[in-house]
């Protein structure tokens, strides 16, 4: 295999990537032994229709696709290894060159690290963060506290409010045709929680357990599907059960219950003291945080746009695996909220801009400042993780191979290089 790199305008390159006839000519063999079970024709046993027969009858390129996708799945991640720039996005392939007997020859555009002009970073001036801890504060987290510690008592005997939670079945229909994705059964709903489209959940206030409702919504004329976009659509649904919360009250047995403390004045005061510890965390994040987005002010940086794209991906990727922890799939979320991942990939796209220009700057202050992390260092933060999976640090490295060593040291540098940062900004 050869590999080849053009650099292009915008911090983009192009990748040509040769891969010899031979390898190609095995890549059909190996896609007519995968597929010729599905093949028929007359005077053979199925499974058994000679290679050079299927091209005569359906054409050379019959295999073309399979062999092709096969051989870039293949031979695209070693030509990343084979190549020194760091690429930061999904290739855009196109086939320059497939025909049997030849060179299977196919291209690769890919964004490339930009380079950044570091701005100015030492003696900075950021706005000064309070770390006060107020009454409010201790109040919401022991509200929080009250919340997570709340009942939820059946109720069969008064109608459903806002605030109780009803489970349900339901389906949805638009012109009496049932459509894809509009149906449930024992789903938990919160009235009062908007996680359905338009006054859906409104509408089931007032239902009692075992009632058939219908429930009549309209679709946004911005809805991900097409073909209910600003539509009318009807539920009917079955209210299978109610609960209502219950919180506790807030005395010595609810701190005796929540906590170490005997009494609800001692809780209160160990809330305060812990939202303290949290809260000099949280000034030490922001203060990070301010400092870098100054950083980034002060720096030239113009981000290739493929960049950025799979940034967002990988941030609506992440979301969609939060939803399954939860049980509900994206495009289930995305018919019963009315959003599109278009729209989705273009709300994040602000903060996939945020992380790679503060990633990109604090790198550069690390490269600035000579930052560099030492063995002792790195096999700390490797131990925290090889502790988490319950595993010897040795045993850990060998698993994770030396680019994931190297990107934990990075980390490293990277945590230094902020410290930095930090340590000679001045707040005002």
């Amino acid at each position: 295999m050869n590999v080849s790199l053009e650099k292009l305008e915008g911090s983009m390159a192009k990748l040509t990537i040769t891969v010899e006839a031979e390898k190609f000519d095995a890549a059909i063999k190996a896609a007519y032994n995968k597929q010729k079970g599905k093949f028929n024709i007359p005077g053979f046993r199925k499974g058994k229709v000679p290679q050079t027969m299927i091209e005569k009858m359906y054409g050379a390129a019959v295999f073309y696709e399979d062999a092709a996708n096969e051989l870039i799945n293949e031979t695209y991640p070693e030509a990343l290894e084979n190549t020194e720039e760091e690429i930061v996005s999904k290739p855009e392939i196109d086939v320059e060159q497939i025909e049997k007997g030849k060179d299977f020859i196919y291209t690769a555009k890919v964004a490339l690290k930009p380079e950044i002009t570091l701005g100015e970073y030492k003696g900075i001036e950021i706005e000064k963060v309070d770390a006060t801890v107020t009454e409010e504060d201790i109040e919401a987290e022991i509200k929080k506290a009250q919340e997570q510690n709340k009942r939820m008592n059946p109720v069969t005997d008064k109608p459903a409010k806002l605030g109780d939670e009803v489970t349900i079945n339901f389906e949805g229909f638009v012109d009496g045709v049932a459509f894809e994705g509009g149906k449930g059964e024992n789903y938990p709903l919160t009235l009062g929680s908007h996680s359905f489209i338009d006054t859906f959940e409104d509408q089931l206030v007032g239902t009692s357990v075992g009632d058939n409702v219908e429930v009549n919504v309209t679709f946004p004329e911005e809805y991900q599907a097409d073909e209910l976009a600003g539509k009318p659509a009807l539920f009917k649904v079955e209210v299978l059960g109610i609960k209502e919360v219950e919180l506790p009250e807030l005395d010595d047995e609810f701190a005796s219950e929540v906590s170490s403390f005997e009494t609800f004045a001692e809780y209160k005061e160990d809330v305060k003291k812990t939202l303290e510890v949290k809260k000099q965390d949280e000034v030490k994040k922001e203060k990070e945080s301010k400092a870098i987005a100054k950083v980034i002010e002060n720096s030239t940086i113009v981000l290739p746009e493929a960049m950025v794209e799979y940034n967002q991906e990988k941030m609506v990727d992440d979301f969609a695996q939060k939803l399954q922890y939860q049980g509900l799939n994206i495009d289930q979320y995305f018919k019963l909220t009315g959003q599109t991942r278009e729209a989705m990939m273009e709300s994040v796209k602000p903060e996939a801009e945020r992380r790679i220009k503060a990633s990109l700057v604090v790198e550069a202050i690390a490269k600035a400042e000579n930052v560099t992390a030492s063995d002792e260092e790195v096999d700390v933060e490797v131990k925290k993780i090889a502790d988490q999976y319950q595993m010897e640090i040795d045993k850990f490295k060998e698993l994770v191979g030396e680019k994931e060593i190297e990107a934990i040291k990075m980390d490293v540098c990277m945590r230094k290089a902020v410290e930095i940062l930090v340590n000679e900004c001045k707040e005002v």
